[in-house]
């Protein structure tokens, strides 16, 4: 019988054999920093969160599109052009969930437990026979992100 991991570790390698990928010591340490994440991390703050363990950051670098590329990690751009990288959840945590961005301190966060809607308003045609169409234009969203500030800033 399969017992299911309990810790970290174990957690991390169970994720990367599952994607069929080796489980090396850099791709262990970039999983596990990104499982404990409560929100998207830069390149730039995975690895120097990871510099004191002797990764580079081109390692570091190699090893989050790796990850993203086995759809272990989603790879998300908030409006800064700076990529960030989240573990993709098992919960329905996908790559389309919204993300919050404080405008004071920078943090950003994920939205787990908030669901928005994109609703276009119809446009008014003269005529009866046609159907409303949406005004905006907006097809499928993809990505939608809240900008104001944390509970920490005020």
């Amino acid at each position: 019988m399969k017992t299911k991991p309990d810790q970290p570790l174990d957690a991390a390698k169970a994720r990367l054999r599952e994607a069929g990928l080796r489980c090396t010591a850099a791709r262990l340490a970039v999983l596990s920093h990104l499982m404990e994440a409560t929100g998207p991390k830069t390149h730039a703050e995975v690895s120097d969160s990871l510099t004191d363990r002797g990764f580079d950051r081109a390692t570091i670098y190699r090893n989050l599109t790796e990850l993203t590329e086995a759809k272990i990690v989603s790879r998300v751009e908030l409006g800064d052009h700076v990529w960030r990288f989240e573990l993709r959840r098992e919960s329905g945590h996908g790559p389309d969930h919204p993300h919050f961005l404080c405008t004071t301190c920078g943090e950003v966060s994920c939205l787990d437990d908030v669901n928005v809607a994109i609703t276009p308003k119809p446009v008014a045609t003269k005529s009866k026979s046609k159907p409303q169409r949406p005004a905006s234009g907006i097809g499928k969203v993809t990505e939608v992100l809240l900008k104001g500030r944390c509970d920490n800033c005020g």
